[in-house]
């Protein structure tokens, strides 16, 4: 198993899975099908987050005090926000032409905030990889504390995943070959070349990073999140995906801001991954988890070896096999997807991030047929 979906929690935790999952589809759909949704959602409302994120620094609404302030202040979390943000914005000036939209030297900025987001987590990968080297000399496996007060095992899957990130960057074809969809709101930027192909070598990837890298977080964030854009773009948007996976994305981004309770403890507290060996079976919550991770963290030995004393005091055992697997599962589908784009482009003779090297495909053809 994947999660430890097996406790008297376990009803809670789909029932919250499939209440994130809903909500997702339908703010999407709010912010795509109309201009207005799209200015209230990623304009207006992180403009109001905005001013409260400040407000909260300064001592009010709680101050210290704050949920945001005391589960989700990293640097990481507020970046990951702006950043799916300001692609959401960037997209909606291309589908709708509009200020730099009108440009056609514009339409790299998708990709360019595709694979920047690719990259910071890339790095995680990294960082993860090293500080388990740091606390045991090698890559099979430690845990360590991060600042977001989560225990990571870290160890050789951190480096496979990193290669599975670096090629996904270089799966994303057909880079200015975008359109507005041809209905009378214009709702969608369409990526043709952006077929199943991509989508699965990147779904896989993104899954193996955060169920290695914020895994008390992937139960959402690495499921429902990842599920939701990919489950529009099969049965309705079809050449919308990078769309709705940067507008759910930023949607998230934002609840878990200012609501991150909901999945840390309470009613609708995330399943754990397999990986903590034991935690359910001990009655080890995530905020138990979380609180030990920040002391930890907060006397300097986040990355020594005295976090796996204090998991092997909870009685946790890791167990990471499910993570080397996926990290493989993820390699393999990343490896594939870029072979079959060298092979079209050389049949083609195309240059396949100028050109469109999926023409002809089911997929494309019927982002195609939606296009202006």
């Amino acid at each position: 198993m994947l999660f430890q979906l097996y406790s008297d929690a376990a009803p809670m935790q789909l029932i919250g899975w499939c209440l994130v999952f809903a909500g997702l589809i339908i703010m999407n759909e709010i912010g795509r099908r109309t201009k207005l949704g799209g200015m209230l959602i990623f304009v207006i409302i992180p403009a109001i987050l905005t001013v409260y994120f400040i407000a909260i620094h300064c001592g009010a609404f709680g101050g210290t005090s704050n949920p945001t302030v005391a589960y989700m202040d990293g640097w990481f979390h507020y970046f990951k926000l702006y950043a799916a943000d300001i692609g959401c914005v960037g997209f909606m000036m291309i589908k709708y032409k509009e200020g730099l939209g009108k440009h056609e030297w514009f339409k790299w900025w998708p990709w360019f905030i595709v694979a920047a987001n690719i990259m910071i987590a890339n790095v995680s990968d990294l960082e993860s990889a090293f500080a388990a080297y740091g606390i045991t000399g090698n890559f099979t496996g430690a845990w360590w504390c991060s600042n977001e007060g989560v225990f990571i095992y870290g160890g050789w899957w951190n480096i496979v995943n990193f290669i599975s990130g670096m090629i996904n960057i270089f799966c994303m074809t057909g880079c200015v070959k975008l359109f507005t969809s041809k209905d009378k709101n214009k709702s969608d930027m369409l990526w043709p070349d952006m077929t199943i192909w991509f989508i699965i070598a990147y779904d896989t990837w993104n899954f193996e990073y955060t169920y290695l890298n914020l895994p008390t977080h992937s139960w959402y964030c690495g499921v429902a999140l990842l599920l939701a854009p990919t489950f529009a773009n099969a049965l309705w948007n079809k050449g919308g995906w990078i769309q709705n996976r940067a507008n759910t994305l930023a949607i998230w981004c934002m609840w878990a801001q200012i609501v991150p309770l909901f999945q840390l403890k309470g009613t609708f507290a995330a399943a754990l991954p397999h990986v903590y060996g034991g935690a359910t079976e001990n009655g080890i919550t995530t905020m138990d988890l979380y609180s030990k991770a920040i002391e930890l963290y907060a006397n300097g030995q986040g990355k020594t070896s005295a976090a796996n004393e204090a998991m092997a005091a909870m009685g946790i055992t890791a167990e990471p096999t499910a993570q080397g697997v996926v990290a493989i599962i993820a390699l393999v589908c990343n490896v594939v997807c870029i072979s079959v784009i060298i092979k079209r482009s050389i049949e083609m003779g195309k240059n396949p991030y100028s050109n469109c090297v999926f023409e002809g495909t089911k997929d494309f053809e019927e982002a195609m047929a939606r296009a202006e």
